[in-house]
């Protein structure tokens, strides 16, 4: 597996890890449903 493979994989699990996947902790829904400002844009 080469570096570029490895993160290749590791962007889609953390993409499905925080838009896709419920987590039980924050009442069923994903971390972006949660958390209003993923951009870092405080306005």
């Amino acid at each position: 597996t080469s570096e570029a493979e490895r993160e290749a994989a590791y962007t889609r699990w953390l993409h499905h890890y925080n838009h896709h996947r419920p987590h039980t902790g924050i009442g069923g829904q994903t971390p972006s449903q949660r958390v209003h400002n993923v951009t870092g844009k405080y306005t």
